[in-house]
């Protein structure tokens, strides 16, 4: 499996089998650069502006905005399970949904603009992940210390960081992820990665977090 951050919440991961999978695919107005990218699958956690932008993504590809139980192809099994996008139950920010990808042995959760902790029977559902896409920036989501403690409760393999300040959305009121980072060990993070390529043999030997390349 290969994973890269194409920014924000955005992620492409593309299985042995070919399938790509794009996550929360943000629009012009978030200020990163939008790139022309083919996709089989559309993960859509909410439908905000930086979350949605499906249109811009080729390929005609299966939008799943829905929670439930999903077969994306033989093998390869996806389930979508709902919560909060803030710390009221969603009264502020509305909803958000939280995403499993089970492929090749891996358990790859993203857990879109999670608000708060996480309910008990969703931490269940999603517990172990072999990789975590959660966001720590603050303010739309939760930060950097319940980012910790979500990692920790979900007994995550590796973590990557995702919603958080560069210089391309340096006027939002949110944190670049160095207070995410100084929450673990030097040796434990992985920086200015490029893309990250997992498999079920070597997942024990990835690091803890692994922060891709931005230029920002």
């Amino acid at each position: 499996m290969l994973i890269q951050h194409i920014g924000h919440a955005e992620f492409l991961i593309e299985t042995e089998s070919g399938m790509r999978i794009v996550t929360d695919p943000y629009d012009e107005s978030c200020g990163y650069p939008v790139r022309k990218i083919r996709a089989d699958v559309a993960l859509v956690s909410h439908h905000h502006h930086d979350h949605d932008a499906v249109n811009l993504l080729e390929g005609n590809p299966r939008v799943i905005d829905t929670a439930g139980e999903y077969t994306l192809e033989t093998g390869i099994r996806l389930t979508a399970v709902t919560g909060d996008h803030d710390d009221a139950q969603g009264a502020k920010r509305g909803k958000t949904l939280h995403f499993l990808l089970e492929a090749e042995g891996l358990r790859v959760v993203h857990l879109g603009d999670l608000g708060c902790a996480l309910t008990e029977e969703n931490a269940r559902i999603l517990k172990h992940p072999d990789i975590l896409m959660i966001p720590v920036g603050g303010f739309y989501t939760i930060g950097a210390a319940m980012a910790r403690e979500t990692a920790d409760r979900l007994e995550a393999g590796t973590i990557l960081p995702m919603h958080y300040r560069t210089k391309f959305n340096a006027d939002w009121p949110i944190s670049g992820p160095e207070d995410f980072l100084a929450l673990f060990g030097k040796e434990e993070i992985r920086r200015d990665g490029e893309a990250l390529r997992i498999t079920r043999g070597d997942r024990e030997c990835q690091p803890k977090v692994f922060l891709f390349k931005q230029e920002g």
